[in-house]
């Protein structure tokens, strides 16, 4: 009895596994289940396996699948195209669809003579349009990416660096956004629900409103630019008020001074 009680609380445990690795990376799961087979057969211990497998599936096995089903993935490291951190590459959230990377790469290329590197958060999972890439409400066509704003630091020059780890939660000119307390106000908690996942802050920085406008018009400026999500009070002490592309997501998704949504047609 015992034994068959152990063996069942072994089996919830890997599925709770698989789910939890399923919704963070949209692939993690089969390979922990791949891995927990392989190393039955080989009598090896998952520790060993699933981290050397899952390194396989992200460097060599995944991308060539993706770009079959209109997915490439963005680069790991590029003088002037970079995640924000290793996660967003290893846990498979930059994929994106080969027009939005030409796109950024581009933008990327006309802006690294300014010395401005554009810095890329979450953008979609590698397969499947329609499948969520939590905790966002759209990220899920290939055709969208949040990218950070653009710091000064404490000397008011110009930096690569961010105010927290994640790259989200760390608002910009809060004292002037007045959609805050209006969205609280209604009951939506999830507005500012980004607040909890800096994952710690790093540096006391503030907005470089010049070079962030600089990102925002370049990528506005190419044919395929849908949209791009900031906060009605950073569009105008920004200055970007004769932009039209430039929307308000509303109170239901998070709040965007702390990133850029950008999307194509």
């Amino acid at each position: 009895m015992r034994s068959l009680f152990m063996r069942l609380l072994k089996l919830i445990g890997h599925i709770a596994i698989i789910l939890v690795l399923t919704a963070i990376t949209q692939v993690g799961g089969i390979i922990w289940l791949l891995a927990v087979i392989i190393s039955y057969k080989i009598k090896k211990g998952k520790r060993i396996v699933f981290p050397l497998l899952y390194l396989l599936f992200n460097l060599v096995i995944i991308p060539p699948i993706a770009s079959h089903f209109g997915r490439v993935k963005l680069p790991w490291f590029d003088n002037n195209l970079k995640p924000r951190n290793w996660f967003y590459p290893l846990a498979f959230r930059n994929y994106v669809d080969s027009e939005l990377k030409d796109v950024l790469k581009d933008a990327a290329h006309v802006l690294g003579s300014s010395d401005i590197t554009i810095t890329y958060l979450d953008a979609n999972f590698p397969f499947i349009d329609g499948f969520p890439l939590l905790p966002h409400l759209s990220h899920n066509d290939g055709k969208k990416i949040d990218l950070s704003l653009m710091y000064l630091d404490h000397n008011g020059i110009s930096t690569s660096k961010k105010p927290s780890i994640s790259g989200y939660g760390v608002y910009a000119n809060t004292d002037k956004n007045y959609t805050s307390k209006s969205c609280l106000d209604k009951g939506y908690w999830q507005y500012d629900f980004t607040k909890y996942i800096t994952f710690g802050t790093l540096n006391e920085l503030e907005l470089d409103k010049e070079n962030t406008v600089r990102i925002i018009n370049q990528l506005l400026s190419i044919p395929s630019a849908q949209k791009l999500f900031i906060e009605p009070h950073l569009k105008q002490s920004l200055g970007l008020s004769y932009q039209s592309k430039i929307r308000f997501t509303g109170c239901q998704a998070v709040r965007h001074d702390d990133h850029i949504h950008f999307q194509t047609k």
